[in-house]
């Protein structure tokens, strides 16, 4: 069974860093499209980043220039690097990929930005 894992979210301060991990089990993420999605309380799922097979990487406006997405295709892992974080960063992170049509997530990791 696929199974994505995020993990690396925490407690920070206002313009502090954090890195994101997606880790991926039955499934090869350097194939794929992985795409990183964020939710907030009481708000809608906002589309963060994504890294296609080719290695394009693309950015919301809002975190343009703060994030970074990558990959290690060794570890089969996505990593969200965040830098000069906002408290309207606060948010649950997921990570999905799509095989054969079908979209696999993770849990989801908190990622809270305390001013």
């Amino acid at each position: 069974q696929v199974e994505l894992v995020e993990s690396g979210g925490g407690l920070v301060q206002v313009g502090g860093s954090l890195r994101l991990s997606c880790t991926a089990s039955r499934i090869v993420l350097s194939t794929n499209a992985v795409t990183w999605y964020r939710q907030a309380p009481g708000k809608e799922r906002e589309w963060v980043a994504v890294i296609v097979s080719g290695g394009v990487r693309k950015y919301a406006d809002s975190v343009n220039g703060r994030f970074a997405i990558s990959r290690d295709n060794e570890k089969n892992t996505v990593f969200l690097q965040m830098n000069n974080l906002k408290p309207e960063d606060t948010a649950i992170y997921y990570c999905t990929t799509t095989r054969l049509n079908r979209e696999y997530w993770g849990q989801g990791t908190q990622v809270t930005v305390s001013s």
